[in-house]
């Protein structure tokens, strides 16, 4: 069946591809025939390329961000290794952090401290699911010690208490008393990760 019988059955069922679709072609020959074949491919759907967002990259040397991950080469530092993974962004990282500092911003120290450390653990649960994969370790202990250390700054400012509040507020309080979870305990109890 040609490209546009497909299109022309396409239209006449009322099938819609979504509006921004994300693609990664992965290929061990030649990227210059695939990315050509790919673009035909888009042309006869009658689909745009955005030329900004297109480019070749030659994994394991570089390294590409696609749905929030990074994928690329990585060394642990157990084994030196090298081997191809995929790690949370630091793009996705940013955000994470952005959005705990709007959680725990100055204008909502009014707000009672179990409703911020249920919107904070929230976010944490829902970002902890979808960055499950890959060396997650660094950015898990970014996101974990900007949010210990926003949550005693909005206590402080909420109780009206000088410092650091590390005394008053101790990570005991903030996680046991309080219920702020840890994301790398939720890691934890994932089916795959005692596999």
């Amino acid at each position: 069946m040609s490209g546009d019988a497909q299109v022309r059955i396409c239209e006449r069922l009322g099938v819609r591809f979504p509006r921004a679709t994300r693609l990664v072609i992965c290929c061990s020959g030649n990227a210059f025939e695939a990315m050509k074949a790919m673009r035909q491919l888009m042309c006869r759907l009658r689909l745009t390329i955005n030329e900004e967002k297109t480019h070749y990259c030659r994994v394991p040397r570089q390294h590409f961000d696609f749905l929030g991950y990074t994928f690329g080469r990585y060394y642990p530092p157990y084994s030196g290794r090298a081997y191809l993974s995929a790690r949370p962004s630091k793009k996705s990282v940013r955000r994470q952090i952005e959005s705990i500092r709007e959680k725990t911003a100055k204008q909502r120290t009014l707000l009672p401290a179990e409703q911020i450390v249920t919107e904070l653990n929230d976010g944490l649960r829902g970002w902890a699911n979808y960055f499950a994969l890959g060396p997650v370790e660094d950015a898990y202990r970014a996101i974990e010690s900007c949010v210990t250390r926003r949550l005693r700054r909005w206590l402080c400012i909420k109780h009206e208490v000088r410092g650091s509040g590390c005394y008053r507020f101790t990570d005991q309080y903030l996680h046991n008393t309080l219920g702020l979870v840890r994301i790398r305990d939720l890691v934890h109890h994932l089916p795959w990760a005692n596999a």
